[in-house]
């Protein structure tokens, strides 16, 4: 049997022989590209190692039996020693020698794991197997060889692929051996602008030394952009290199860049020219822009691997933020903290007059009339983006500080803001949602859809803000607390402060528990139990609707019915509040997946959780009142009752704000049907992306009986395009960019950072406290929620009441936006997980696998992979305090003492009444 296949003997469909990357590299240099040489020891050696061994049933075993993070290191562990004690049979072992000789002839080679699976649709398996680089000698190369193959079963990879529902018999592993570039430079090409999305433009990352440094980003790399007709350098960016990887006598390492050539240009204009026509050519065999990575060693360059470049924007992302009012402030709070992407078209023209009408009743019911001038306060969108607008004069300011202290009075001692949201608002909102629940929608015009759609939404929009009136309580409630516990009763030994505010229900907990205990009902019928695993979390919303051969017709139903319950009851809650996005009531997916963690007995039960933090919280309250006497004792009490009352009512609040979501998008979703009917549009989700006038004439026209109609703008594929390149861009939080206002940086009370973080510590706020070291796992949306491996630091842009089940998996949270009261802390706490908000970056700077150091008290994020940890930059010493957004320790103590108070005596004065 052969053992080994050169590269000039393999193609790109011999994925089976030599897995996805020998192939590749096959491919590539029998298209006469300067690929290194090389061969692939093939997948037909790795099966004749595990069957020489009679390793496979052991192997499969292990893998198959693994269902948890805890079980997947062991298994990995177990099958790491199998391949350790395996024995290369000696015909395999003589003709890798031989290869290797006459590749190598005793010189470095790279030896890189290839699996099988790699080409897989719907699997990535980047970095999940192992890398050997600068290896000398034909025994080094054959416990490479070995260690290559068991990576094929890292916990990692077991993990993955059981989530893919890829059997652990179906795979195997190639083996790539080349021969090392001894690189001066090396980096990537991207044959199509990345950002932009131009294919008439290449963009080139070159370091100094291998390639390692900027694959793994330890390096900021010079960076060119060349014109692919003519082979001009368009524009270049020469960094300051401080580091490079080189070979060293056991492998790579990273050493300092001579001072000399740290701010010189690794390329200059005709060799960059000469790498894009290299891509060009390349792009040209495979028929699609690709991503490249490239060396050069004695004025050569040569090709070490080439790939598709995946989810190209076709448009130039927005650069300019200039403002329509150079003298308004435009601020990214509030109600776009549910709202962290581009807006759909269809929200952003529907949305825009809601949202500023009922803002503007909620400021004059607290504030008097006149505060704001006529359209002095609107909602708008800058580059798709939603944000505030306020015409803040210096009247409009000192109109707000007179009427500000009236108003808090009114919300917080007089409760009429609690009162107005609870007995009017919400049962206002709840009764139209009944009210259009109630009609047929197939039987209404097209334009009584539409009012029904605006009708929903005002009252949507109009619930939202009338949940701001419980904030101050909200927002003030638990720093004044946590600040006067800790400055003024806190001693050696006692909890921390969060210990008090644990353990209450909510909506979000509510739900949790809801699903656990579905669950543990699922579990009774082990047939159900069975089949509800093996079914994609994708098909949920069929399982509702079909019968199930393998289970007992009456647990079926009964199971059918407990689920619609549960979504009936939590399905509205947004993970957007963009209606463009889906809810969990019209795409369970997301929580068919955190069912199926808890069907396989993962994750705590949140009844046990809860009772253990009720039961601390009461405890250490019952302590801490008989300890206290006096003055002291009458404020703690009053901080400590405020903060626990108002922290779940608002996350109660806020998880109802999607209430009419999931009634209001099936209501657009008729429309969008009819225009596809129509003609006017390919498919019905085409509606979210028309403006609402567009929609408004087409409702029109059906109405009047048009059974075909001119179809709607081409613009909707040119819409879509530039909403991908918009959502590439970081919004500032403050517009104009800088701007102050009586000396005040009104952006320090935004919440995320909107700074690059250049360094490995990206700096947050310390909303959880706690440590934590694990691999991250970044989530775009409720659609990556299935990919959440129990254990893993949750990175998210933001977190909302439906991203609650996800807490059950994490290890920690990390957010782009958020603060210390956002729903994300306040779940993170009741979890007892460290969590860092409102970081900005974190999921630009933040890969899927990478490892992190997560310090929900410093309120940082240390990126760990490829830098020395002992290295790693650390807080700046603004860390804190200043860095969180938070008062000084007097002002805290001083407001709370004055607070606490005024608290207890407008309790006192109450039961007096």
């Amino acid at each position: 049997m052969t053992y080994t296949a050169w590269f000039d003997g393999i193609r790109k469909d011999d994925v089976a022989l030599a897995g996805g990357k020998g192939a590749n590299l096959g491919e590539l240099s029998h298209a006469g590209l300067p690929v290194p040489p090389g061969f692939v020891v093939t997948t037909g050696a790795y099966d004749a190692f595990v069957a020489a061994g009679n390793l496979k049933g052991e192997i499969v075993g292990l893998a198959s039996q693994a269902d948890d993070p805890a079980a997947f290191e062991a298994a990995e562990g177990k099958i790491r020693a199998l391949f350790a004690r395996g024995e290369i049979p000696d015909d395999m072992a003589d003709e890798i020698r031989t290869a290797y000789d006459r590749l190598a002839n005793g010189g470095a080679v790279a030896v890189r794991s290839s699996a099988t699976a790699e080409d897989l649709p719907g699997a990535s398996f980047a970095g999940q197997q192992a890398t050997y680089l600068n290896v000398r000698d034909a025994g080094a190369l054959m416990e490479a060889v070995r260690a290559c193959w068991a990576s094929l079963w890292t916990a990692r990879a077991i993990a993955y692929r059981k989530r893919q529902n890829i059997e652990p018999e179906s795979v195997s592993l190639a083996v790539v051996v080349q021969q090392m570039v001894a690189a001066e430079a090396a980096g990537m090409l991207f044959t199509a602008d990345p950002v932009s999305g131009r294919r008439d433009r290449s963009v080139i990352n070159a370091a100094w030394g291998l390639g390692a440094a900027v694959v793994g980003g330890q390096v900021t790399p010079d960076a060119l952009v060349v014109d692919r007709a003519s082979g001009r350098t368009i524009s270049r960016e020469t960094a300051d290199k401080e580091v490079m990887t080189v070979y060293t006598e056991d492998g790579t390492g990273e050493r300092p860049v001579p001072e000399a050539q740290r701010r010189e240009a690794v390329l200059d204009d005709e060799a960059a020219a000469e790498l894009a026509r290299y891509g060009a050519r390349i792009e040209d065999h495979y028929g699609a822009p690709q991503d490249i990575e490239w060396a050069l060693a004695g004025g050569e360059f040569f090709i070490l691997q080439a790939r598709p470049i995946t989810a190209l924007p076709g448009a130039q992302p927005p650069t300019d933020w200039t403002v329509p009012d150079p003298k308004g402030y435009y601020a990214r709070g509030s109600i776009v903290e549910l709202l962290p992407d581009p807006l759909s078209p269809l929200f952003a023209s529907l949305s825009a007059e809601p949202v500023a009408q009922t803002l503007q009743r909620i400021v004059e019911e607290l504030l008097g009339e006149g505060i704001f001038p006529e359209k002095g306060l609107q909602f708008t969108t800058i580059n798709g983006y939603a944000y505030y607008y306020m015409a803040l004069t210096p009247q409009t300011l000192w109109l707000m500080v007179r009427a500000i202290p009236t108003a808090l009075g009114s919300v917080i001692v007089r409760q009429s803001g609690e009162r107005l949201w609870r007995e009017v608002f919400r049962p206002r909102y709840a009764r139209a949602v009944e009210e259009w629940e109630a009609k047929p929608l197939r039987e209404m015009s097209a334009t009584g859809l539409l009012a029904g759609v605006k009708e929903l939404l005002y009252r949507g929009t109009e619930y939202y803000t009338s949940v701001q009136l419980i904030m101050p309580s909200a927002y003030l409630s638990e720093p004044l607390f946590t600040g006067f516990y800790n400055r003024l009763i806190k001693r050696e030994g006692d909890p921390p402060a969060q210990t008090f505010l644990l353990g209450f229900e909510s909506t979000p907990i509510r739900a949790e528990k809801s699903l656990y205990d579905l669950a543990r009902w699922c579990r009774e019928h082990p047939e159900l139990a069975a089949a509800l695993l093996d079914a994609p979390s994708d098909g949920a919303l069929d399982l509702l609707k079909t019968d199930h051969p393998a289970v007992d017709e009456t647990v079926w139903r009964e199971w059918q019915s407990r689920f619609r319950d549960h979504l009936d009851r939590y399905g509205h809650m947004v993970y957007d509040l963009d209606f463009a996005k889906p809810v969990a009531a019209d795409d369970p997916a997301p929580t068919f997946d955190t069912l199926k963690y808890y069907l396989r007995g993962e994750g705590k039960n949140p009844h046990e959780r809860q009772r253990a933090a009720a039961g601390q919280r009461e405890h250490y309250t019952r302590a801490m009142l008989s300890r206290l006497k006096g003055v002291r004792r009458m404020i703690f009490r009053g901080l400590l009752g405020w903060a626990q009352k108002y922290t779940p009512l608002r996350e109660d609040a806020l998880a109802d704000v999607g209430l009419a979501w999931p009634l209001l998008r099936q209501m657009l979703f008729e429309l969008g049907r009819r225009l596809v009917a129509a003609g006017a549009v390919e498919q019905a989700s085409d509606v979210f992306w028309l403006e609402q006038d567009e929609l408004q004439d087409t409702a029109e026209a059906l109405d009047a009986g048009r059974t075909e109609i001119e179809r709607l703008p081409d613009a909707l594929g040119e819409r879509r395009s530039q909403w991908r390149a918009q959502k590439l861009a970081t919004p500032p939080t403050l517009l104009p960019k800088g701007a102050r206002f009586m000396g005040i940086d009104w952006e320090r009370w935004m919440p995320a950072r909107s700074d690059e973080q250049t360094g490995d510590t990206i700096e947050g706020v310390g909303a959880s406290s706690g440590q934590v070291t694990a691999q991250a796992r970044v989530l775009r949306g409720p659609e990556d929620f299935g990919e959440m491996v129990p254990g893993e630091v949750l990175v998210a842009g933001i977190t909302t009441p439906a991203w609650t089940p996800l807490f059950a998996m994490a290890s920690a949270v990390v957010t782009d936006v958020g603060g210390p009261l956002s729903h994300g802390s306040i779940v993170a706490r009741e979890y007892g997980i460290p969590a860092v908000m409102g970081t900005g970056v974190a999921t630009r700077r933040i890969q899927t696998g990478q490892n992190v150091r997560v310090d929900g008290d410093a309120g940082t994020v240390t990126l760990l992979d490829g830098t020395d940890e002992a290295d790693a930059v650390q807080p700046s010493p603004e860390t804190g305090a200043e860095a969180r957004n938070l008062p000084s320790a007097k002002t805290i103590v001083l407001f709370a003492l004055a607070a606490g108070a005024v608290v207890a005596a407008a309790a006192r004065w109450r039961n007096r009444r």
